[in-house]
């Protein structure tokens, strides 16, 4: 296992060891930006689930069939899926350009916490919610700072 501590190569296969020097040569790890990939996508499965769930208990087999239990599930989901790849992203890319650390974690500690609170608020009530309102805003703000980092630390600012 190299510097960066990601081993992908086997013994003996020649591809593998060229991957494995270029990546420790490039230090391309996200330590923090993978564990906000790996909870977001553990909760996108989640309400993933309660679609399932929701589509068994209203015996839906498509669409919403205009019952509000599905279109909560569905929406909750969807809504999730329009929002977390784009932050994740963004997330990402600040950690490659090397924003600091407590940034990348209060990103990805408001987007997932916007995410859920908006999913709780959703599976309450079609109509406005505290849970909404605070998962919007949580959502937008960790877009909003994450694009921003993106600029600065992507044109040097960190220099």
């Amino acid at each position: 296992m190299g510097q960066a501590g990601v081993q992908i190569a086997q013994s003996g296969d020649p591809i593998g060891e060229y991957m494995q020097q270029a990546i420790e040569m490039a230090g391309l790890t996200l330590p923090v930006s993978t564990i906000y990939i790996g909870v977001n996508a553990l909760l996108t499965l989640a309400l993933a689930v309660l679609v399932v769930r929701a589509r068994v208990l209203t015996k839906t087999d498509i669409g919403d069939a205009g019952n509000p239990q599905m279109i909560r599930a569905q929406r909750a989901h969807a809504n999730n899926i329009e929002y977390v790849p784009m932050a994740l992203i963004v997330m990402a890319s600040a950690e490659m350009a090397y924003a600091p650390v407590w940034l990348l974690h209060a990103l990805g500690i408001g987007l997932t916490v916007g995410r859920i609170a908006h999913a709780v608020g959703l599976y309450q009530s079609t109509g406005a919610s505290a849970g909404r309102l605070t998962g919007t805003l949580l959502t937008w703000l960790a877009l909003l700072v994450g694009g921003l980092a993106c600029l600065y630390y992507g044109a040097g600012g960190w220099r």
